[in-house]
């Protein structure tokens, strides 16, 4: 009998299922997510919308040849079509639309420049909202780096990552273990890390602020020679796979090459500690009830927050 490597499900909240400028308006999107398929389309209003990706009639997959028709997908197969809250509004071949012809619609939002779908296992409807990203707005910041990943893992052991200082040595290779604390206030997840940064002309105080709004949505801060963001969101694909987006902002310097060298040498030294902990989580189990000791950071706040996403 195969044991399932994490003992908890998918968990409750917002996700990411793509970035705006990937759906234009009139356009269909396939996704798969939480163990079951999807279809994305953006009306003509400019709504995106998300729907269950089976038609309800005979099956057909509505991403694949589905086409766009004022605000409503028309299936391929036989042109029923369905608005964004899911409901068939017109059969061509018919004098009137079966009471039961509808598919499940998911409560969307977006901002920062991202699609989010609403997921809860029972059917709830959201607890929380996505916070504005004041920097994605601001002409004083990049527009994003993007850097994505497919892993198997889950979202909380993704999550407590960002609270295991001691991993920043002994994998990522820093000088010193970051000093951590961590506090959560209702569906926020608050961290911070300092660290020291050695300079040619002394030492710098290095400094990483975490914000997460549930396992699907955080922002992180680092500051000390230079400023960025990162947009972090991680949606699972199923009981055992995320797909993790980054994306990187840095504020802009002079000049744009300057800006430029700073974007990539940031985002390629934060994708390489990222890379790094991939074949760790891909081959750990998760313990739930480890052994720690007083230098292994706030991961309990961690654990204790994010029992509310079950």
């Amino acid at each position: 009998m195969v044991q399932r490597r994490f003992p908890f499900p998918l968990p409750n909240g917002w996700f990411q299922v793509a970035y705006s400028d990937e759906l234009r308006p009139g356009e269909v999107q396939r996704a798969h997510y939480f163990g079951g398929e999807l279809v994305l389309f953006r009306g003509e209003d400019g709504r995106a919308r998300v729907l269950d990706a089976h038609c309800p009639h005979l099956g057909a997959h509505l991403g694949h040849g589905g086409r766009v028709v004022g605000n409503a997908i028309r299936c391929p197969f036989h042109a029923w079509e369905f608005d964004g809250d899911g409901r068939c509004v017109r059969v061509p071949y018919a004098k009137k639309v079966p009471p039961k012809a509808a598919i499940r619609a998911w409560t969307v939002d977006e901002k920062n420049g991202l699609v989010f779908v609403h997921f809860h296992k029972a059917g709830k409807p959201p607890a929380f909202a996505i916070p504005e990203v004041p920097e994605y707005a601001s002409e004083e910041w990049t527009d994003y780096y993007r850097r994505d990943w497919v892993i198997r893992t889950c979202n909380q052991e993704l999550a407590e990552n960002s609270v295991d200082p001691a991993h920043f040595k002994y994998v990522h290779r820093t000088a010193e273990v970051p000093t951590a604390k961590a506090w959560a206030e209702g569906p926020v997840f608050r961290a911070n890390l300092a660290y020291p940064i050695a300079t040619g002309t002394g030492t710098l105080h290095g400094e990483i602020e975490i914000y997460a709004y549930g396992f699907g949505f955080g922002v992180t801060y680092f500051k000390g020679i230079v400023h960025t963001v990162v947009v972090i969101s991680g949606t699972p694909i199923d009981e055992e796979r995320v797909h993790q987006r980054l994306s990187f902002m840095v504020k802009k310097l002079d000049s744009e090459e300057a800006t430029a060298g700073l974007g990539n040498a940031f985002v390629s030294e934060i994708s390489r500690q990222f890379s790094e902990d991939i074949p760790i989580w891909e081959n750990k189990v998760y313990w739930e009830r480890p052994v720690l000791c007083d230098g292994d950071g706030p991961i309990g706040v961690l654990r204790r927050w994010g029992r509310q996403f079950y």
